[in-house]
């Protein structure tokens, strides 16, 4: 007997609506949070840390501002590398210009930029869809890379081309900087992931979220029951972008330290995000954790399994990563649009009947 809601009495409505009406899932979701915020700091090591677990929670932000406009909205983007880059080089300029301002206030203003920026970029989805928007927001992500190499004030004039963080404190903990402890910087990213997933949750469930969805599912049927799809379609690209800009601000200081645009923030990093949403599953908050958990964590295994155990050459364990990468995203696509997510919620109905019969 697993996995059932049998003695949970909601008295009020908003316990019925509350985002874990079932009490198994609350001490669940308890323990993972406990877990994270109180034994993950004190008992991983450095090669943990950067290898696995920041990743994970930059790239979990990151997907879950794109999933917000391509999964609730259903605007089709392939500009979230881009979008990174100016959280990046928003936090950069904000470093280096106010140092006495904390961190926290830093990447909260890189991500508020960022978010006028998705603005900006997100007025041809009122005239456009589909394809032609991918196109546009396409554009945007050569463009703004175009951008920050081109002028020199974005990266203060640097004979390398590259953005470097300074130290600073946050607390009387150095974060940033080379000597930044590993675990500071976990929880300093941990801080914004917890903060991020709660603010899209609450938004997604609410009337904004409502509009998004129904937006997505059709345009023009929202709009003749009410929906501004001016405000509604702008808001996504604004609330996407302001996470999307937290993640770049993060990648940038917290876990890389140093960047230049091309390398860290092309094109590819637009189709990593995209990828996560897909195989973790479209218009889920959850899907946008999986999908980054999985995709964090494939290199890793593929290279215990492959160059550790087995042998093989590395370029052979990087092209294996790219065919397994692309086989699950066909997969997905054709058996289960909506990925990991979907398979989690059958997985938790089947719970709630066994031993019984299906």
């Amino acid at each position: 007997m697993f996995y059932r809601e049998a003695g949970d009495f909601n008295t009020t409505y908003a316990e019925d609506q509350q985002t874990f009406p079932i009490k198994f899932d609350r001490y669940r979701y308890y323990l993972v949070l406990f877990i994270a915020i109180v034994v993950v700091p004190f008992t991983v090591n450095d090669y943990w840390v950067n290898s696995i677990f920041m990743p994970f929670l930059i790239y979990a932000i990151a997907a879950i501002g794109l999933n917000i406009l391509v999964g609730y909205c259903g605007q089709v983007s392939l500009g979230t590398g881009g979008f990174m880059a100016v959280g990046a080089y928003a936090c950069y300029k904000l470093m280096t210009a106010f140092p006495e301002v904390s961190m926290f206030i830093h990447v909260l203003l890189a991500g508020g930029i960022t978010a006028m920026v998705g603005v900006l970029f997100g007025l041809p989805s009122l005239r456009i869809k589909g394809f032609y928007l991918a196109v546009a927001t396409l554009a945007a992500q050569f463009f703004l890379v175009w951008l920050f190499n081109r002028f020199p004030w974005f990266y203060n004039y640097s004979a390398s081309g590259q953005i470097s963080a300074p130290e600073r404190d946050t607390f009387g903990i150095t974060i940033t900087g080379p000597n930044t402890e590993a675990w500071a910087a976990y929880a300093f990213c941990l801080v914004f992931t917890i903060f991020s997933a709660y603010v899209a949750r609450n938004l997604t469930r609410g009337s904004v979220g409502r509009k998004w969805m129904a937006i997505r599912d059709m345009d023009i049927a929202a709009e003749i029951i009410g929906v501004n799809p001016l405000r509604a379609k702008l808001t996504a690209f604004a609330v996407s972008s302001f996470f999307i800009g937290i993640s770049g601000a993060l990648f940038f200081s917290i876990y890389l330290g140093a960047v230049e645009v091309g390398e860290a923030f092309g094109i590819q990093k637009s189709f990593l995000v995209l990828f996560m949403i897909i195989i973790g599953g479209l218009g889920s908050i959850f899907g946008s954790f999986a999908g980054a958990a999985f995709l964090v964590l494939l290199p890793v295994a593929l290279k215990v399994v492959g160059v550790d155990i087995l042998g093989w050459p590395t370029d052979i364990v990087a092209h294996l990563q790219l065919v397994i990468v692309g086989l699950l995203i066909i997969v997905f696509l054709i058996a289960e649009p909506h990925g990991i997510a979907q398979l989690w919620r059958v997985a938790k109905e089947r719970l709630r009947l066994w031993p019984f019969p299906h």
